[in-house]
């Protein structure tokens, strides 16, 4: 028998609206990319707000996500975009 503990589970990667599956929501915890930031927030990925994965196009990119609680509008983005926005 090993003396050594028990190895703790590895923690998760972080989610993004890429791993969205569709009709699935999730909420913007952070954004990732400090280039890309102004340019989300600007179009309104703000951390707190919820997002639902809308539709994928033929190929995989684009993708279209509704954005807000309230489907306030639909926002089409590239999922290296996507990939950036960080959920909780």
């Amino acid at each position: 028998m090993s003396d050594r503990p028990p190895l703790a589970p590895a923690s998760p990667a972080p989610r993004s609206v890429k791993d969205l599956q569709l009709g699935e929501s999730g909420t913007i915890c952070c954004l990732q990319d400090p280039e890309m930031a102004l340019k989300l927030l600007e179009m309104g990925c703000i951390p707190g707000t919820q997002v639902r994965l809308n539709s994928r196009a033929p190929l995989g990119c684009p993708i279209t996500v509704v954005v807000g609680d309230m489907a306030d509008y639909t926002l089409s983005l590239r999922v290296s975009e996507a990939a950036t926005i960080l959920l909780k």
